[in-house]
């Protein structure tokens, strides 16, 4: 019973991760095509719209944003971190090795 749980959860995993890439594949070209959302892709874009992002820095910063977000969902995190929890880490990563 425990591996069809975690079979399930794999799976969900997995396409969550598929629903993430494409949510941000669409920012990054600027043409977000579908009109339904995962309330969990609402929380996202709501985030990265509150994040304020430089214009000058916006696509990298959601690119590196994407690859943090697929190491953590590969480590086994149910839901994709935030932006602003990514950017929160960043800072204090820069204040410690300061």
């Amino acid at each position: 019973m425990n591996q069809i749980v975690m079979l399930n959860s794999t799976l969900d995993g997995e396409a969550i991760l598929a629903r993430f890439n494409k949510l941000i594949q669409d920012l990054l070209r600027g043409n977000m095509t579908r009109n339904t959302f995962q309330p969990w892709e609402v929380d996202i874009l709501l985030d990265i719209d509150g994040c304020d992002l430089k214009d000058s820095s916006r696509r990298e910063t959601l690119r590196r944003y994407q690859r943090a977000v697929q190491r953590s969902m590969e480590k086994g995190a149910a839901q994709p971190l935030r932006l602003s929890e990514y950017l929160n880490g960043k800072k204090s990563v820069a204040r410690v090795v300061q």
